[in-house]
């Protein structure tokens, strides 16, 4: 009996230690991703959003009322721009603003890479 309570008190821990690591990693935000998804995302904010807006760490923006991408969470939480772009929904009302769609996989990647540059 002794022997079968130690060593289920050695597997409870291990169990609770797994378990709260599990819940760690589930409860992760999207946007904390990978190198391959931080470049994918600067890849896609370039060629998608770098005409008009400054996609770099110091870029300015090219057009006056587009924000730098570095800038975005100053007027936009991070959950609120995962959430537009992951609905399509990123456009400002102005005529120069091209309809954008992601998939999941590059929504994730783009929001990894602004969370980068809120760094």
């Amino acid at each position: 009996m002794t022997q079968i309570l130690k060593r289920h008190t050695v597997s409870i821990p291990a169990l609770l230690a797994s378990l709260v690591l599990s819940l760690s990693v589930s409860i992760a935000p999207a946007w904390a991703q990978t190198d391959e998804a931080l470049d994918q995302g600067r890849q896609l904010v370039e060629t998608n959003c770098g005409s008009c807006h400054g996609v770099g760490a110091a870029d300015a923006s090219p057009h006056q009322e587009a924000p730098p991408f570095r800038n975005l969470t100053d007027s936009f939480p991070m959950d609120a721009l995962e959430e537009a772009f992951a609905d399509g929904r990123i456009y400002s009302g102005h005529p120069d603003m091209p309809e954008f769609i992601a998939t999941p996989e590059q929504v994730d990647a783009i929001i990894a890479y602004i969370a980068f540059l809120q760094e």
